[in-house]
């Protein structure tokens, strides 16, 4: 049975901020629809590194893998790619990510905060054709690479904040 006050609070990126520790690792996550892409920060929150890519099958199974890599990590927050749409509206992608946002707050203590992933997914493609790298082999890694691109930044969002 959980309890309520398990709940973490799900909240745009800047209004999460005060909620985290001004130190500890921040867990990245891009939201596939059958993979998630995970990317971890150092403690100082300078630099995004990529984890791996979650095969998605049940959410329960999905959350309790993420949920052990931010414990092996020392995580103390979540930042969750938002794919909001190029006019600003949310779309169904949208709608899902903050659907499991929810559901997985359920789960953590620990403060999720979404940050605006305009784009990314695209960026990363364009990338990863510039470097050569095969098609086959960029499905590996794509939602990995979006994940440290989305944690990345956030990381830049934060440090912006700080001067």
């Amino acid at each position: 049975m959980l309890c309520e006050a398990m709940t973490a609070p799900v909240l745009p990126l800047i209004e999460a901020v005060p909620l985290w520790p001004a130190r500890g690792a921040l867990l990245g996550l891009d939201l596939g629809t059958k993979t998630i892409g995970v990317a971890v920060s150092d403690p100082d929150r300078r630099l995004a590194t990529g984890v791996e890519t979650v095969q998605r099958k049940a959410f329960t199974a999905d959350a309790a893998k993420l949920l052990a890599m931010a414990q092996a990590r020392n995580a103390c927050g979540f930042v969750l790619g938002l794919p909001i749409n190029m006019d600003g509206s949310e779309g169904p992608r949208a709608q899902s990510t903050r659907a499991f946002a929810r559901n997985f707050s359920r789960l953590t203590e620990l403060p999720i905060g979404l940050w605006d992933e305009r784009l990314s997914t695209a960026a990363v493609e364009r990338e990863l054709i510039a470097n050569d790298v095969s098609r086959a082999k960029r499905a590996k890694v794509i939602d990995e690479h979006a994940a440290i691109f989305i944690l990345q930044g956030a990381l830049d969002r934060l440090a912006a904040l700080k001067r």
